[in-house]
């Protein structure tokens, strides 16, 4: 905890190791309310990787996580292949 004072970190990312277990597993629940939490106080934004329901989408909605990612969105893709989703979400929005 002590490097978080020491280096220039402006966000924290969650392991999906810990986002996996978040629905069934009380300590993993903890341990993310915890993370999120100590985050905010210190001014951190936190990411969220592994998503891949919308139960836990929610409950890191419930909790304030700023910025999500996983299978639940898109698997990884490439460059290109994103650059096409963009222009047809863009288009979507006119």
């Amino acid at each position: 905890m002590r490097y978080l004072k020491t280096f220039p970190v402006h966000t924290i990312k969650i392991d999906r190791s810990f986002i996996h277990g978040v629905m069934d597993d009380l300590n993993d629940a903890a341990i993310v309310t915890a993370i999120i939490a100590m985050a905010k106080s210190m001014g951190l934004k936190v990411v969220a990787e592994g998503v891949e329901t919308e139960e836990q989408l929610a409950f890191l909605k419930q909790l304030q996580c700023n910025e999500v990612q996983g299978y639940l969105f898109s698997k990884p893709l490439p460059t290109e292949e994103f650059e096409k989703i963009l222009v047809q979400d863009k288009q979507l929005l006119l």
